[in-house]
């Protein structure tokens, strides 16, 4: 019997790595002189998987989505991973935003990269598990350009390929 080789597509952000790049930007919107007057605040929620942004005024908010955005680059985490929620009004003339973080591939989007690997007619299988797609084949160089037309189509969520065996 032929050896089995698999990987799984995931869709993970680094917490801790979130984490140190909410306190960075944090410490950056305290040195920064357009903020000075301004209340100005960034919490990251771990177990919800949720930043809260607050400021003085929508002009204020785009400056710290910018910064975090940049923050979260330096530290590798895709910046497709983030769900911004509506800018909504807050207590005492300040404004808020969710932004929230996908982790695991939704059903919906599975099945789209079930059918992409399937529509590829090479001789690997895709299976749903949970929130991440495994796929299976005898032949590795199946399996690589499997990894290189997923790598080259455009989803609007960010995918990782672990587990390669």
């Amino acid at each position: 019997m032929a050896q089995q080789n698999s990987f799984d597509i995931v869709s993970e952000v680094n917490l801790q790595e979130v984490d140190n790049a909410v306190n960075q930007a944090q410490k950056e919107i305290i040195q920064r002189y357009d903020f000075k007057a301004i209340r100005t605040s960034i919490e990251l929620d771990q177990k919800e998987k949720k930043i809260v942004l607050m400021t003085g005024d929508e002009f204020h908010m785009k400056s710290v989505v910018d910064i975090l955005q940049s923050k979260l680059i330096k530290r590798s985490v895709p910046i497709k991973a983030l769900r911004y929620g509506a800018i909504e009004p807050a207590t005492g003339n300040s404004v808020r935003q969710t932004v929230t973080l996908q982790v695991g591939i939704a059903k919906d989007d599975a099945k789209i990269i079930t059918k992409l690997v399937k529509d590829s007619k090479l001789k690997v299988q895709a299976q749903i598990m949970e929130d991440q797609v495994r796929v299976s084949g005898k032949n590795k160089d199946d399996l690589q350009a499997i990894m290189a037309m997923i790598q080259s189509h455009d989803f609007p969520f960010a995918l990782q390929f672990v587990n390669y065996r």
